[in-house]
């Protein structure tokens, strides 16, 4: 078994796929790629059993067969190399791989590609198609808000509800909450499944807001398939009932403060630097045309206070929030300004942008409180 091919094409088809590999496998075998040829086109594979991702590219041979090469040791060569026409000499028998280029040459010993776990073809599928720009906003604009609690796992992931009327994704980790919707993009039907964040994260890292592919996504009750150019991803959804979200959202938010976002942003990032490292605590305090920001550590008798003008309708209020959610909150709205919706200074936060720039899209961030510093 040999072929020829392109040592930066390899690395970029490699370095695509690597993310899925972990340090801590159960199963040796999966420190490695799984490398399938059929004539001249080339299929590697990467997987923690839970998550599997193929590439598929060209190479020159007329030959067919599969072996399973080091992964880190393949990496690290393939990086300390230029651009240069790579031939590998692969021995069926003993497994040993030969990579020869310019000036020299390397080997390694490689293993059975039997041994690679075998992914599953997923049956009585559903599916759809949706654009890599859209799939992309939808999951950057949302796995921020996923939770790291290992007691509730369906809130690890991002929930997402395909009706044929749009398609909303869901993040929530009971502190913040994220529901991003979109009616220029829908499902033949009405179905719900919760991504896990591996999986949200191979596909962020390999989609952009500029991409106008589209994405075919194929699920059932306990997998999904996403393929796109030229890869395929696979992944094991996570089992479990998504709580109510829509239950939490407040409807009643008589207090409404709209601000410029940016400097919203500006000065909270600011004033945090002086908050409690425990709580990153920030105050605002609402009265009239004015918005006053600040934050106190009176641990290390650090405090910080800043103002700034802004349209409010509503009572004058003084609530307080956790810096860095809103940080994260407000760095993920384009608009140039934000409203703030509140009710009661122990009630749920809802900020939202000002005008939405696309019509086709609704985004609602969701914050609760912190008790104000007496």
């Amino acid at each position: 078994m040999n072929f020829v091919v392109s040592s930066s094409s390899l690395l970029k088809h490699l370095q695509t796929i690597s993310g899925v590999l972990t340090t801590n496998n159960t199963l040796p075998i999966l420190d490695n790629f799984l490398f399938e040829i059929n004539d001249k086109t080339m299929r590697v594979s990467a997987s923690d059993i839970e998550t599997t991702m193929k590439t598929t590219f060209e190479v020159d041979s007329n030959e067919s067969g599969k072996i399973c090469i080091p992964a880190k040791l393949l990496l690290d060569v393939l990086k300390n190399l230029p651009d240069q026409p790579l031939t590998f000499t692969i021995d069926p028998d003993g497994y040993g791989i030969e990579i020869s280029y310019t000036n020299g040459k390397s080997k390694m010993v490689g293993y059975n590609g039997d041994d690679f776990p075998k992914v599953k073809e997923i049956e009585n599928t559903e599916n759809t198609v949706i654009s890599g720009e859209v799939l992309a906003d939808a999951i950057n604009k949302t796995i921020f808000a996923t939770g790291i609690d290992d007691l509730r796992p369906v809130m690890s992931g991002v929930f997402c509800q395909f009706t044929p009327e749009d398609m909303t994704f869901v993040a929530t980790d009971a502190h913040k909450l994220v529901r991003y919707r979109r009616t220029d993009s829908k499902a033949s039907g009405n179905s719900s499944f919760i991504l896990p964040k591996k999986a949200l994260n191979m596909l962020k890292n390999n989609l952009s807001s500029a991409d106008e592919m589209e994405v075919k996504i194929e699920y059932n009750d306990s997998n999904a398939v996403f393929t796109f150019k030229d890869i395929e991803l696979t992944c094991r959804l996570i089992d479990g009932k998504y709580p109510n979200y829509e239950a939490v959202i407040p409807q009643e938010n008589p207090n409404v403060l709209t601000v410029d976002r940016e400097a919203f942003l500006r000065s909270i990032k600011r004033v945090s630097i002086f908050a409690n490292k425990t709580t990153h605590q920030v105050q605002l305090k609402i009265s009239g045309s004015e918005l006053a920001i600040s934050a106190e550590d009176i641990d290390f008798s650090n405090e910080a206070k800043e103002r700034l003008t802004c349209s409010y309708d509503g009572a004058d209020m003084e609530i307080g929030f956790n810096s860095r959610f809103i940080i994260e909150m407000l760095g993920n709205i384009s608009s140039e300004e934000i409203k703030l919706m509140m009710s009661q200074p122990n009630r749920a936060g809802l900020i939202v942008p000002a005008t939405q720039e696309n019509e086709d899209e609704d985004i609602l961030m969701l914050v609760m409180p912190v008790m104000v510093n007496s």
